[in-house]
């Protein structure tokens, strides 16, 4: 635990406890889903495509200010910031936002999380602060789980051959999108597509027999990310020889996902998993995901990254070998992990871990 705040304090006292230990006048945010994090869900962007929204927020130990245009400052007033003790600064749409935040903090230390002239630049430390959530959080992160695999789910129930990779797309985003849910991402490919290619967006080809439908769903600045399979008709002997091997990858990364662990060391017995199920190579192909929670991977987990898993900090691994992959967004917790996106309202393949019993989302066969 870091000095100045507990994991469980709120992103305010998080931060006023981080301007303490950093001897810093304040923070500078700018990033939308730390818009987000500092204002229990709340949101600033205009352009969907954009990590930056179009009202910045700045935290002093005493007081916090929202700097936004007169253009935006009623609906962000009205609709976003009311009550939460904010006080607002505006200026024309064709005035320098960057020179009114530079002139109220004149004269200070300021940390930001993206790059401003004259300010210190501790994108990721200021991260690091919303890697463990709290209960406020983590509620609204189970509610959005929930949500995102359900759609997934219920998307792979509904399409049939002769859709095209944009209309399962286009399905799928409409199911999240009616409850205020934005898809920050949609991942589809089908028949050979899927064994082509790790990371492939949707296109006009139109699915035969085998689909992958992927989503990271975001809403309040959390993102919850899941993958599912759909195959019509019986599955060729290779996806099921490989469904098999690439479980028992999957459940040893997410079973090693413990508090105090080493992120390096999760990845690492990763890889040892690939060559004992007869893949040494395939990790190669597509990043393993890592931690997860106000982005779809607050970072990507590499051999050589630093840090530890936290009580209450949210997973998504994605280990794939040929034509299979596997993802679901897990949380850790004191005794155990949670899988967010399970429903039970899946297929199902049980697999034994360590004398743990696991169920694991299998390809589903229409």
């Amino acid at each position: 635990m870091k000095k100045g705040w507990s994991d469980m304090d709120t992103p305010l006292e998080k931060v006023t406890g981080f301007i303490r230990e950093k001897k810093v006048d304040g923070v500078f945010f700018r990033k939308r889903n730390n818009f987000s994090w500092m204002t229990g869900g709340k949101v600033n962007h205009i352009v969907n495509t954009s990590e930056i929204g179009v009202a910045d927020l700045v935290i002093f130990e005493d007081r916090k200010y929202c700097i936004t245009s007169k253009m935006e400052l009623a609906r962000i007033k009205d609709e976003e910031l009311e009550g939460l003790g904010y006080e607002f600064i505006s200026m024309e749409w064709y005035e320098d936002q960057d020179e009114v935040i530079r002139n109220l903090c004149k004269g200070k230390t300021i940390a930001t999380d993206v790059p401003f002239e004259g300010f210190l630049d501790f994108g990721l430390e200021l991260a690091s602060l919303r890697f463990t959530l709290n209960e406020e959080e983590i509620t609204r992160y189970r509610l959005l789980s929930e949500k995102a695999a359900k759609a997934v789910e219920a998307t792979c129930r509904e399409v049939e051959p002769g859709w095209t990779e944009y209309e399962i797309a286009a399905h799928l985003a409409g199911k999240v999108m009616k409850d205020g849910v934005n898809p920050q991402l949609i991942l589809v490919s089908t028949d050979e597509r899927v064994f082509k290619y790790r990371h492939p967006i949707p296109t006009a080809k139109k699915l035969e027999k085998y689909a992958m439908v992927v989503l990271c769903a975001e809403k309040g600045g959390l993102v919850a990310n899941v993958t599912r399979f759909v195959h019509f008709g019986k599955l060729p002997e290779k996806l099921v020889e490989n469904k098999q091997k690439l479980v028992q990858i999957e459940v040893a990364m997410m079973a090693a996902t413990r508090p105090e662990t080493a992120i390096k060391d999760v990845l690492q017995l990763g890889l040892d998993q690939y060559k004992q199920v007869g893949h040494p190579e395939d990790w190669r192909f597509l990043h393993q995901g890592g931690p997860s929670g106000y982005a779809s991977r607050e970072f990507i987990a590499t051999p050589e990254s630093k840090g530890v898993v936290h009580v209450n900090q949210a997973f998504a691994w994605n280990p794939a070998i040929e034509g299979i992959k596997a993802e679901d967004t897990i949380l850790v917790g004191e005794h155990d992990n949670e899988i967010m996106t399970y429903t039970g309202d899946w297929v199902y393949m049980e697999i034994e871990h360590e004398g743990k019993k696991y169920l694991r989302p299998d390809i589903l066969v229409r």
